[in-house]
């Protein structure tokens, strides 16, 4: 018998993006692009001190996604990549992180920048974004070293449907 884990969303994500071709593919690529974020009435007290916070982590479902591939060629790339070794949203859990600007907190509704997620998108959870704890240094990015410059200029398109 297989192992099962069910996630329940605590909100769903409202932005500009009806579907997920021609938008932004990372949160840097989607400066100043606004949305909100509507929290279910039941977890409204998990929003307690969040607007302390300047940035937040998103955690939600690729509910738009069907299926997965172990290996895919990413949005950055033409070469047939891990799944793991990229940020394609075709994965065996379908569970996507952003981080994006905390604007403000009304009652059961975020108000945040830097969305590069489709509207409508569920909500598994959100974490404070803490540099001290979040942020590392690192050494190597494998085959994303000589892309990362162009992250502003792709749009997604229908490859991961």
């Amino acid at each position: 018998m297989e192992d099962q884990i069910i996630f329940r969303p605590i909100g769903f994500v409202r932005s500009p993006f009806k579907e997920p071709t021609k938008m932004p593919i990372q949160p840097d690529a989607a400066k100043g692009i606004e949305g909100t974020i509507d929290i279910n009435p039941e977890f409204k007290n998990g929003l307690k001190d969040i607007d302390g916070f300047s940035h937040i982590i998103l955690l939600y479902h690729f509910h738009l996604s069907k299926g997965f591939s172990l290996e895919v060629v990413p949005f950055l790339d033409d070469k047939l990549r891990g799944v793991f070794a990229t940020r394609a949203p075709r994965r065996p859990n379908h569970i996507g992180l952003s981080i994006v600007r905390l604007v403000d907190v009304e009652e059961c509704r975020l108000y945040v920048r830097n969305v590069d997620i489709v509207d409508g998108t569920p909500l598994l959870d959100i974490k404070p974004y803490v540099p001290e704890f979040d942020e590392q240094k690192a050494e190597k990015i494998g085959w994303l070293s000589d892309k990362i410059g162009k992250v502003r200029k792709i749009k997604s398109d229908d490859r991961f449907k």
